[in-house]
């Protein structure tokens, strides 16, 4: 694993990006191992058959046992999602919002699922729509009892295009500037990290992918982990905020985002400075 720390948040979805597969394997254990000893129903969904996949698990503490009794599933990436096609995200979130309360109602705490998907994200069709879903499920995880570990293959897949589903996520390893997550209470979105001139087509992208409604003419947006906004991001918020026939209300715990705004004359976007 080039990087072993991952940052923590309320809730657990996480964009792990890896280069060796024996470490990855070993973090599947040991997070797999930790949602059984919380009594949930964990899953590992990646390329391979049940065979291949319990092979990669034998370090598990009581792998038999757990699979006996449906605690822990093994599901060929393909049985999980459209292998090799265009994942549809309101599709797939509909299949763990069915799957976690399966789990509940069988007894267990919530799902936690640890997925190798990388054979889902190769082309640039397949991205544009499963970083619609990531958005689509962390939205849906944020309020639910389910968790989940994304994991993307480095030496498949460019630094670019892991940067389009690492800024997805609330937790992820990779070395990605700014993260768009769903947001709690009023705010729809979360936003951490920077958005810079290096990063702000791909903030465009992000935001287009995820698009946010506004509620009632506002779209809130937390901004209070973002160190820094230039001007290119918040022109692209404008645009967001315009489609939607909104105001984008940035709350930010800095004043640098405010006199930006001002300068702009953007009349799309309003920054509330919080303590």
């Amino acid at each position: 694993m080039t990087s072993g720390s991952v940052s923590s948040t309320t809730y657990g979805h996480a964009c792990l990006a890896y280069d060796d597969p024996a470490a990855l394997d070993a973090r599947a254990v040991a997070h797999l191992a930790a949602g059984l000893a919380a009594g949930e129903q964990v899953w590992l969904v990646a390329p391979g058959n049940t065979g291949a996949l319990a092979r990669r698990l034998d370090r598990l503490p009581g792998l038999d046992a757990a699979l006996r009794r449906r605690a822990l599933r093994l599901l060929p990436v393909e049985d999980a999602y459209r292998h090799d096609e265009i994942v549809d995200p309101e599709k797939q979130v509909r299949a763990y919002a069915t799957a976690t309360t399966d789990a509940l109602a069988a007894g267990y705490t919530g799902l936690r699922v640890f997925a190798e998907a990388t054979t889902l994200v190769r082309t640039a069709a397949q991205r544009e729509a499963f970083t619609r879903y990531e958005h689509l499920i962390d939205r849906w995880m944020r309020y639910h009892p389910m968790s989940a570990v994304c994991a993307y293959d480095r030496r498949e897949l460019s630094e670019a295009a892991i940067a389009e589903l690492a800024c997805m996520h609330p937790e992820t390893n990779t070395d990605v500037l700014f993260r768009l997550h769903a947001g709690g209470g009023e705010a729809v979105v979360e936003l951490a990290g920077e958005l810079d001139p290096s990063n702000h087509r791909l903030f465009a992208a992000a935001l287009d992918r995820a698009d946010p409604r506004p509620v009632d003419g506002r779209l809130v947006l937390d901004a209070t982990d973002l160190r820094f906004v230039d001007h290119r991001s918040l022109l692209h918020l404008g645009e967001h905020a315009r489609r939607h026939d909104a105001v984008a209300v940035l709350r930010s715990s800095r004043t640098a985002a405010a006199r930006l705004v001002e300068l702009l004359d953007l009349a799309e976007v309003r920054v509330e400075v919080v303590r």
